[in-house]
């Protein structure tokens, strides 16, 4: 037990030797490590949140942050106050609780609405129904697309009928509210569409329209995923202008060609049916009638020739002769080859295009115009039966923005180049803060480490054989606590006086062989001094 303190005095005789500027920094450091230590303590014991629920309206929201303050569960509300964080510990009981109480109520739908109907509902309340729970299930379904924040589907499902003829098919209309930033792509409209189409009955993916919450039409009924007349030409005469315009920057050079498209689409849609005839193999009539008769006999021609039988059929008279009578009616309908084609005319059909290229004079000189034009009519697929048009001017180029952009873009290299600089200042200051602080440390370790006593035993050959002290008899029976004018030095030679040299040769001999009885000796002498 003793021995337990020792370290502690070392250390506070170390801090009592401090200067005023190293207790400082000595406190500093102690509190660092204080602060991040508790820091560390709380980061590691905070529990790990979990999302209770997510996508809530604000009145179940308000609901279940209720339901965990009464219940003394900590939470955390992100993402505008749909989604709550409880500890991952809570989270299953949490949503227990919040279903027996039926919460959120908001967001029962889907085909869980099925289970509150009885068996007195009305075929008309299990059609409402079903289409409601049919709606949920596919608005639930698309709002788990990344991207997607909130989805809304109405379904137009037609009756049922006997009648063929006036049966028509579904319609579905969805309403998509995309997450801030994110806007939906043409591959995530189309599985959106053809995802509704499959879950419904006779639904075609062409019957279905998507908007998203700015009024932007995704995809259009009878029409598809290509939108309304205006996108489709938008969108015909950027693909025409893009192929046009990276023809012509390999030939030219970039930003010395610019291209414009004009293109006039149809905006009426249209079905269309043709029967064909045409005639088969010798071209025969498509009905023939023939008709043929033969008589043959002698008898004369008279009223006598003769006589009528019992159908008003003159039978010959033996005594005219013989005679013959024949007669064939033929009719004949030839098959004629007939073809009918039913053909649907969509809204969209290119009807005229014109392209205007213009070329720098500085790039076009030594060029063909006539071959340029004629690269850029194959390029477009120009039609001279639609009246399309293509021109080609050779103009000079208005070089202002060019070089106020390059100024721009000069400046904001400076400015990138000033900021990664100011960084890598700021970095190199701080790295060598540290590692001053560093310097400082060591210089003062290696300070303290010099100025510690290290005395070692040295044989100077001039020591004479003095017996132990040990051997020396003692009145005190603590050899360790005992007093140096206790000890009983032996007497010198008489013919070598004892000088100052000697004694502080004798002293250090002591030392060498047991600073413990050094120590207290300097400390007896002190206490005399003390005393005097």
């Amino acid at each position: 037990m003793a021995a337990v303190p020792a370290p502690l005095g070392k250390l506070a005789d170390t801090v009592r030797g401090f200067t005023v500027a190293q207790r400082t920094i000595a406190l500093i450091g102690v509190a660092i490590l204080v602060m991040g230590g508790v820091a560390l303590t709380a980061f590691l014991t905070q529990p790990k949140m979990t999302p209770l629920f997510s996508g809530l309206a604000p009145e179940d929201a308000a609901g279940i942050v209720e339901q965990l303050k009464s219940d003394g569960v900590s939470y955390e509300l992100t993402g505008g106050g749909g989604t709550i964080l409880v500890p991952e510990a809570s989270v299953y009981d949490a949503r227990l609780k919040a279903a027996a109480s039926g919460l959120p109520s908001s967001g029962t739908s889907g085909y869980s609405l099925l289970d509150q109907m009885g068996v007195t509902s009305s075929e008309f309340q299990q059609s409402v129904t079903y289409k409601r729970a049919l709606e949920g299930e596919l608005a639930s379904t698309i709002q788990a697309m990344d991207g997607v924040k909130l989805a809304s589907v109405k379904l137009a499902i037609p009756e049922q009928t006997v009648f063929v003829d006036s049966k028509t098919n579904p319609t579905a209309s969805i309403f998509v509210e995309t997450k801030p930033g994110v806007t939906l792509s043409r591959d995530q409209v189309q599985s959106v569409v053809h995802l509704t189409s499959a879950a419904v009955d006779g639904l075609k993916p062409d019957d279905v329209s998507v908007v998203d919450s700015a009024g932007n039409l995704l995809s259009a009924a009878g029409v598809g995923l290509t939108g309304g007349v205006n996108q489709q030409t938008s969108d015909y005469e950027t693909r025409v202008a893009s192929t046009i315009q990276g023809m012509l920057d390999r030939v030219v050079g970039p930003g010395n060609a610019t291209v414009a498209v004009a293109a006039e689409m149809s905006k009426e849609s249209a079905e269309r049916t043709e029967e064909t005839f045409t005639d088969p193999k010798g071209s025969p009539a498509l009905v023939e009638s023939e008709k043929k008769e033969d008589y043959k006999g002698n008898g004369s021609g008279g009223p006598a020739a003769g006589v009528l039988g019992p159908d008003n059929i003159a039978v010959p008279n033996g005594a005219n002769g013989d005679g013959t009578f024949t007669s064939t009616d033929n009719q004949r309908t030839n098959a004629v080859n007939k073809v009918t084609e039913n053909r649907t005319i969509p809204a969209g059909t290119l009807e005229r295009q014109t392209i205007s290229v213009a070329l720098s004079d500085r790039a076009a000189q030594g060029l063909s115009i006539p071959e340029i034009t004629q690269m850029i009519s194959n390029a477009a697929g120009v039609n001279a039966t639609r009246n399309d048009q293509v021109s080609v001017s050779v103009v000079p180029f208005n070089t202002d923005a060019a070089t106020a952009a390059q100024s721009q873009l000069a400046a904001a290299e400076a400015a990138e180049t000033a900021a990664r600089n100011a960084a890598l200042m700021r970095t190199l200051i701080i790295a060598g803060v540290i590692a001053l602080a560093l310097v400082l440390i060591a210089a003062y370790a290696l300070y303290v480490r010099r100025n510690k006593q290290n005395r070692e035993p040295i044989d100077l050959g001039e020591l004479r054989d003095y017996p132990s002290i040990s051997a020396v008899p003692m009145e005190n029976p603590n050899p360790e606590t005992v007093s140096i004018s206790q000890v009983a030095l032996p007497t010198p030679i008489a013919a070598f006086p004892i000088s100052h040299n000697v004694k502080r040769e004798e002293l250090s001999a002591l030392a060498a062989s047991d600073p413990a009885k050094m120590a207290d000796y300097l400390r007896s002498v002190m206490d005399d001094r003390k005393h005097e």
